[in-house]
């Protein structure tokens, strides 16, 4: 995979739709919704940055995400979710390491919101980008010792847990372990083809019963 794709694409950042989610461009009319999980310690206790102090700091990251995304050099998604018309997270990619047709994935999400699969939702939606549109092999994710939660996100979209790496990472001041888990295209394929063949089987039966009850 080239990086001139890579710029490419996420230049134009194409929007992404699920059942009940939209991944769009992030947009400093999203500084409310942003600020209000943003600037929770629970948020950020196991992430790589701090609070956000105010809004104005909200509105002036959003304003720079812009002049990123127009380089093609931010690979996140704001994560809204339809039902209520708000932005509530952000998904997407942290790092390519392109030579090896490898990605980094992470995300973030409102806590009001926690518990409801959205998280499983909108990173199953990335993953499928990421293999189908931009031909990667491997996408791995990281989580903090002790974020157990984010751990079963990832094994809930199909990636295995790899390991422990120790004091692999300083952050705000502290040396913590990290975890990562990873998916290969091969086991996304494989997880894709047992999906359609379970709903196919399902209509199926569905159509059996219907059947049977007219008969």
């Amino acid at each position: 995979m080239k990086k001139e794709k890579i710029y490419r694409v996420f230049s134009h950042l194409p929007e992404l739709a699920t059942e009940r989610l939209t991944l769009r461009k992030m947009i400093v009319a999203d500084a409310s919704d942003m600020y209000e999980y943003a600037s929770r310690p629970d948020v950020t206790k196991y992430l790589t940055w701090n609070p956000h102090p105010d809004r104005d700091f909200t509105r002036e990251y959003l304003e720079y995400l812009g002049n990123r995304y127009s380089a093609g050099m931010f690979y996140d998604w704001a994560v809204v979710y339809e039902p209520d018309c708000k932005m509530i997270g952000t998904c997407g990619f942290t790092a390519f390491h392109c030579a090896n047709d490898c990605a980094e994935v992470g995300y973030v999400l409102n806590p009001a919101y926690w518990g409801r699969g959205i998280a499983v939702e909108a990173l199953e939606k990335v993953l499928e980008f990421g293999f189908e549109n931009l031909g990667l092999n491997r996408i791995e994710a990281k989580f903090m010792e002790g974020n157990d939660s984010s751990r079963r996100v990832m094994e809930k979209v199909g990636m295995t847990f790899e390991g422990i790496q120790r004091e692999a990472m300083l952050i705000k001041g502290n040396y913590v372990n990290v975890g990562v888990c990873a998916i290969l295209a091969s086991e996304w394929r494989s997880k894709k083809q047992k999906v359609l063949f379970r709903r196919s089987k399902q209509l199926c039966e569905r159509k059996s019963s219907r059947l049977s009850k007219t008969v």
